[in-house]
């Protein structure tokens, strides 16, 4: 059993009687005193959890109450004009507010019937303020009158428990709500607490982003449209989204709107089907439940609906749900990059006109660091694990610069999660500089001299690393170091790989070997895996075997799918010049801008990847040993 703690905000008046209002509900009772208040409220609450399985969403877990006070001119307003007063009035309010388990915060205005949320606690009085002034300026003289007739109020709390899992009872018969199709391919959001508490350390707020959760609320709800939240990834899609199902699911049970949202990845649509027309069959179930249940369909990876279900996008799940779509059977939300949109609009144009996109912007460098200073109280209050104010800053700045192909503030809250979840399994009193230092090595295994701009490159050292791995190659062993002291002054180009390089020469001389020690001094610290990325290009002769390196369609390819795994690694394509002309053309996109994009739209970044090719040409021209002179052939 779950318990939900309701504010209750009461007035106790002289005759002997109690008012009180249920916070964040449409209740309001009176009663001799508090106890029957409390008790005749809580009987209510619990006739309407037996009778229709449902409750008021409260997320406030310590509700505390403020008289907020306003200075305001009532005015008279009629058809002819506004006729205010000849002088100010200080108008006492009560707000009731508190922190979420999110880590957002929320305040009722219970007077006024009104809510709102904010995600830093020094902005509210500035904006409790602005809301309570707003609100009185719609008020008459003689409404503005009546509440100030009310007495001074206090809080308590009113509980109900409350069992998720119960079957649902009314009118004295049994019923048990049940989406067969529904249950089996999605889940229900929100989710319940304690489940939310088990699965992520990370909060559920949408820092900086309040204005985009509003625009996607209002698209989902006033014009009942699909929308599309297109962003880089890390600009916070999931999060605008996660918080504007909230946002209506609250207004929901307020109003009785009765919405619920299901989440679901489109591989599922398919992955039990074995006969032809099933998962066709599957889908036109899935509608019929969601119209059922009042649904609302999350996607998480909407390009991939264009994928499954048949040979091509004209074909596949993405074109049967067109129809459903345009017809207004079917409401969808997702999220997807920029060049997933654009793929989506080449590929089957219906289906992203059937969407109204949303566009998540990257935030600048103020609002960035003010989402990791949220994050670090979050951490403090709700995990108990404090972030040092130099952690904060180094991790900013390390992301900045290793990681320029994703976006804050998506890069930031994940890395910081993983140092916080380390500290707590360490049993530290908090993350420290260190701490982010040795989480930065084992994710990437760049040694710390590297990433400690204190810590000066040992050149002699350097020329012996690679004097010792790599014999009788000075001029490579030259060429290693300066791009290994390029990379120390961060002069390389962070938009394309960190060095492209060719390694010419017959066998044996060192190509590999030169690779090897390359890929272990950079990446080798802290890396479980090799971090030497090989394939032998001699496999990929023809130009239909392209598809095998890079892949096509659904499955990603032996390079994309090593490169993901170990995006800190030294690829070395071996036997270059054996590849099919084709393989060199997919290639070039790689070398220049240090992405590859297939077909859908998904990228692969090459960015922190130093690229090797190894060649045998050259080879055959080499002078043979001997006391004979050998005369040159045309």
């Amino acid at each position: 059993m779950d318990k939900i703690d309701y504010p209750l905000l009461y007035f106790e008046f002289q005759e002997g009687a109690v008012l009180g209002i249920l916070v964040g509900t449409e209740l309001e009772a009176m009663d001799k005193d508090l106890r029957s208040l409390k008790s005749a409220l809580l009987d209510h609450l619990q006739k309407q959890y037996k009778k229709y399985d449902d409750y008021p969403l409260m997320d406030i877990m310590e509700p505390r109450l403020r008289m907020v006070e306003a200075s305001i001119r009532p005015a008279y307003r009629d058809r002819t004009g506004s006729y205010p007063l000849s002088s100010t009035l200080k108008v006492s309010v009560p707000a009731v507010f508190g922190e979420t388990e999110q880590g957002y915060f929320e305040c009722y205005l219970p007077l006024f019937a009104e809510s709102f949320y904010y995600y830093d606690a020094r902005q509210f009085d500035a904006l409790v303020q602005h809301v309570v002034v707003t609100l009185l300026n719609r008020y008459s003289p003689e409404k503005i009158y009546r509440l100030q007739m009310l007495p001074r109020p206090s809080l308590d709390v009113v509980p109900l428990k409350v069992n998720y899992d119960r079957d649902l009872y009314w009118s004295g018969i049994e019923y048990k709500r049940e989406y067969k199709v529904l249950n089996r391919l999605a889940e229900r959001v929100p989710q319940k607490k304690n489940i939310r508490r088990s699965m992520s350390a990370l909060p559920e707020a949408a820092w900086e982003q309040e204005g985009k959760v509003t625009e996607v609320a209002d698209k989902l709800i006033s014009t009942r449209s699909n929308v599309l939240a297109v962003g880089r990834p890390g600009t916070g899609k999931s999060a605008v989204l996660r918080q504007a199902i909230k946002k209506i699911t609250a207004r929901s049970r307020k109003q009785q709107l009765g919405y619920t949202f299901w989440r679901i990845l489109p591989q599922r649509i398919t992955a039990s089907s074995k006969y032809l027309g099933e998962w066709e069959e599957l889908c036109e179930l899935l509608v019929e439940e969601l119209n059922l249940a009042n649904g609302i369909l999350w996607v998480e990876d909407v390009v991939r609906l264009l994928q499954i279900g048949g040979e091509g996008p004209e074909d596949s799940v993405a074109a049967f749900l067109l129809s459903f779509l345009q017809q207004g059977k079917l409401q969808m939300v997702g999220e997807a990059t920029p060049q997933e949109l654009e793929s989506m609009r080449r590929l089957l144009p219906g289906f992203a006109e059937a969407f109204q996109v949303v566009l998540i912007e990257e935030l600048d460098e103020k609002k960035v660091i003010s989402v990791l200073d949220k994050f670090a109280e979050y951490s403090e209050k709700s995990l108990r694990m404090p972030i040092a104010k130099e952690a904060l800053q180094l991790s900013y700045r390390l992301l900045l610069r290793y990681y320029p192909y994703e976006s804050f503030p998506g890069k930031g809250i994940k890395f910081l999660g993983q140092c916080v979840s380390e500290g707590q399994l360490r049993r530290a009193e908090k993350v420290t500089k260190k701490a982010v230092f040795d989480n930065f090595i084992r994710q990437t295994g760049l040694p710390e001299f590297f990433l400690r701009d204190d810590l000066l490159l040992d050149i002699e050292e350097l020329q012996g690393y690679f004097n010792q791995r790599i014999i009788g190659q000075p001029d490579a062993v030259s060429k290693l170091c300066s791009l290994v002291k390029v990379y120390k002054a961060g002069l390389n180009n962070p938009y394309k790989p960190i060095n492209t390089l060719l390694f010419a020469g017959p066998t044996g001389v060192g190509k590999t070997a030169s690779a090897k020690a390359l890929a272990d001094y950079f990446f080798g610290k802290g890396q479980r895996k090799s971090p030497l990325v090989r394939i032998d290009m001699s496999e990929f002769q023809y130009p239909g075997q392209i598809v095998r390196l890079i892949g096509a369609g659904r499955e990603p390819g032996q390079l994309v799918k090593d490169i993901r795994e170990r995006p800190f690694s030294v690829l070395l394509l071996d036997e270059v010049e054996k590849a099919d002309p084709s393989i060199f053309d997919a290639l070039l996109g790689l070398m220049d801008e240090g992405v590859l994009v297939d077909a859908y739209g998904r990228e692969t970044n090459f960015r922190n990847t130093i690229v090797i090719m190894t060649s045998n040409l050259g080879a055959s021209g080499q002078k043979s040993i001997g006391f004979g002179q050998k005369e040159d052939e045309d």
